[in-house]
């Protein structure tokens, strides 16, 4: 009878202690970007994201953000990364491999998002629900976002009128903005965000075009003379983002945790991102400001003829893309009215 009752008490035991085990799983993920965490996405969207995931789960999910590509490859090689489980997590730019995502372009055409990256991210998400979960089916997508407006900072004067971008070297962040700078008689020089400083500090490029929010983070205004905003209330080009987990790393966790994540992504989750780029451009647009650098908005005329120019563009990529067999019209239509749903 004693033996018994000892072995029975020491079952429940190890039943106890396995259920307690299995309650306090422990998760890290160890997620990847590719600027300082003193960007505007790091600081008010991945931190506050993880520190909430982390809350949320009562501690037993553990978010590590590893900025600058410390644990190592280059920003170009982030998505599959995510996809191969080199990382947990991370913040992947499809235009990096251009041609790849075929279906994000669309938010990549010019003056397709608004002045809002809150709400043009908002309208990416249900546009990804919609047109891209295939296309991305490899990795588990949190949100999807965009920046803010893009403005053109470079060497000497600010751009007065579509000819002064004759003959620039111009970096550019992806093929549909490259395709608009090359229209414009500049030589786009394609290259991830943080290579920029040192093509303009060396003279590789005569300037770029990036928002407001990642100017301060890479010194662009202790480099750049001046700087030139497009008028209207659409951006002249936008550039697409993906934070994802690894599928597999997803799929492991108890359903209880999964639904944290569940709980912290989607539509809300994109909107918080877009709305981080929003802060960061509010942000950074003052502090160049007070350095006194010539400032310019292109209105009136020049305006008409970029969303001429544009507007040809973004024909020419139906055109290409009906070609391979994707919609392209009904991408265009479906991402033009989800902004505007967006924007109201």
């Amino acid at each position: 009878m004693k033996f018994t009752l000892k072995a029975a008490l020491a079952g429940a035991v190890a039943v106890t202690l396995t259920a307690g085990a299995s309650f306090a799983q422990e998760v890290t993920l160890r997620c990847q970007h590719f600027v300082s965490p003193k960007s505007a996405v790091p600081f008010y969207f991945m931190q506050p994201w993880a520190d909430k995931v982390m809350a949320d789960s009562n501690g037993r999910i553990k978010v590590e953000l590893y900025p600058a590509m410390q644990l190592g490859g280059k920003p170009p090689a982030l998505y599959d990364q995510i996809r191969d489980g080199v990382i947990d997590c991370g913040w992947a730019l499809p235009a990096y491999t251009p041609g790849r995502f075929p279906e994000t372009e669309v938010f990549e055409l010019p003056f397709m998002t608004s002045l809002s990256a809150e709400a043009s991210s908002k309208a990416f998400w249900e546009f990804y629900e919609k047109h891209a979960t295939e296309r991305l089916g490899d990795i588990h997508v949190v949100a999807v976002h965009v920046h803010g407006p893009g403005v053109v900072h470079k060497k000497g004067d600010p751009i007065m009128a579509n000819a002064d971008f004759n003959g620039l070297k111009l970096r550019g962040p992806s093929r549909q903005a490259n395709a608009l700078l090359k229209t414009l008689g500049a030589t786009p020089v394609g290259m991830p965000v943080p290579a920029f400083p040192e093509a303009l500090s060396k003279g590789v490029v005569d300037g770029g075009v990036i928002p407001w929010e990642i100017v301060v983070p890479l010194k662009v205004h202790e480099l750049a003379d001046s700087h030139t905003e497009i008028g209207g209330d659409r951006a002249l080009y936008n550039t697409t983002f993906i934070w994802g987990m690894n599928k597999d790393k997803y799929n492991s966790l108890p359903d209880d945790l999964k639904a944290v994540i569940d709980a912290n992504s989607g539509l809300e989750a994109s909107g918080l991102a877009g709305k981080a780029m929003d802060t960061g451009d509010d942000v950074m647009f003052k502090v160049v400001k007070e350095t006194g650098n010539p400032m310019h908005t292109l209105d009136g005329a020049p305006l008409d003829e970029l969303k001429a120019i544009g507007a040809a563009q973004t024909e020419a990529w139906i055109a290409d893309i009906t070609s391979k067999g994707l919609d392209g019209q009904a991408m265009v239509d479906d991402a033009m009215a989800l902004v505007a749903k967006h924007s109201q």
